[in-house]
């Protein structure tokens, strides 16, 4: 029996889906509208492939409705990240349009050579997780967009403006005390009444949002929050985008997949490690938060390591328990070697769970491709140490010659 793979193009309005075999030959192609029969037309165009296997391009986007559909109708889903189907146009030879039905080969062969598939599963409560966190990023974007107009506008009503962070009492309290007398002046006050409203309503939902991801946090059982500077958005945050942890090998696997483990960018005897500015942002975004609300406590392993890293002549960027250097993950250890509940072994992952008390190290942080080695050199252990520079002295002036008289 012939095993078949569907890659699929998703879009906003049509989806383009190619089946090919074993020897990445097309069998056939079909393109359907975006609607409620989306699937189900996609299922009995495949009807004649029972050893079949779907491959939606970016499972976790646009293609997401559609993969979800397929799970639901008992088919099995391959999540295929946009760049491996790129990879495959790129090395592909003879020349290939660039249009939906070769995207659509390009994912279904990228995922009939990865030797590392991401099967897709159904929606479990870390997608309820992803859906309040997002929610609230976006609250606090919109928030802080308001409050920027709103700074824009006082500085034209008040000299100077408001130097610092504002809130919706600091510019109520302005407005009061503000009486332009002429009209440009009366509706530049209207406007900053219309953004403080706007300012006010956001910050309720903002309140309403925290709720909701605490409710959530809780339901999902997870130690997590037991971490000092954890709290329910980071925890959210952190879960919600990891999803299944058991896909990554190791702790190091989902430190490089959260840019936590750091990069060497060495050139002969010269040997640095930088921060990573690869791996899932919001992840990493999350674990800083938790990390500078430990440097904010003295009585926290963050803070300790903070100070000891300046007593050491350390700056506050390399000082900042973020992972730059091997050992800057030993104050937020924990955030990243749990283990869900019923895995047999230790999995790194933001999951909570009690268990796997081992140590997390930058040494095999980033994971091996099969077929081109490691995607980056390990890091070095150890740092070179800062030299100081030596003092550039200026040259003795010679005095110049006595001019003779005529």
């Amino acid at each position: 029996m012939t095993v078949v793979m569907i890659g699929v193009d998703p879009h906003k309005r049509s989806h383009t889906a190619v089946a090919i075999g074993s020897d990445e030959e097309p069998l056939g192609k079909l393109r359907v509208r975006a609607s409620v029969t989306q699937a189900q037309r996609l299922v009995t165009w495949a009807a004649d492939w029972p050893e079949r296997t779907w491959a939606v391009e970016g499972a976790g986007g646009l293609g997401h409705l559609l993969a979800q559909q397929l799970v639901a109708a008992g088919e099995r889903v391959l999540d295929v990240q946009p760049k491996l189907g790129s990879r495959v146009r790129l090395l592909a030879t003879g020349a290939s349009n660039k249009n939906d039905p070769n995207d659509a080969l390009s994912v279904a062969i990228a995922a009939l050579r990865s030797r590392t598939q991401r099967p897709v599963t159904a929606d479990d409560h870390d997608a309820v997780l992803r859906v309040w966190s997002r929610r609230h990023r976006d609250l606090g974007r919109a928030k802080n967009q308001v409050a920027c107009r709103l700074h824009a506008v006082l500085c034209e009503l008040v000299p100077g403006g408001v130097p610092e962070e504002i809130t919706a009492a600091q510019a109520t309290r302005i407005l009061e005390r503000s009486t332009p007398s002429d009209a440009a002046g009366q509706a530049r006050r209207e406007l900053a009444a219309e953004l403080l409203d706007d300012m006010r309503g956001l910050d309720t939902r903002i309140r309403e949002s925290k709720k909701k991801l605490a409710v959530a946090v809780r339901a999902a059982g997870t130690t997590l929050t037991d971490l000092f500077g954890v709290g329910p958005v980071v925890a959210a945050t952190v879960i919600g985008d990891t999803g299944d942890v058991n896909r990554f090998p190791s702790r190091d696997h989902f430190a490089s997949y959260n840019g936590t483990a750091p990069i060497e960018v060495s050139s002969g005897n010269r040997k640095i490690n930088r921060l990573s500015l690869r791996g899932n942002r919001r992840i990493n975004h999350a674990i800083h938060m938790a990390a500078i609300t430990q440097i904010r406590h003295a009585h926290s392993d963050g803070r300790a390591y903070y100070d000891r890293k300046l007593a050491e002549g350390k700056t506050h960027k390399r000082s900042t328990p973020v992972p730059q250097a091997p050992d800057q993950r030993r104050p937020l250890r924990p955030l990243v070697r749990r283990r869900p509940p019923g895995s047999e072994t230790p999995v790194a992952g933001p999951g909570g769970q009690p268990g796997n008390d081992s140590d997390s190290s930058a040494a095999g942080s980033h994971p091996v491709n099969r077929l081109f080695g490691q995607a980056t050199p390990e890091p070095s252990l150890t740092l070179r140490p800062a030299t100081t520079p030596a003092k550039r002295t200026s040259p003795t002036p010679t005095p110049k010659k006595a001019r003779r008289s005529p």
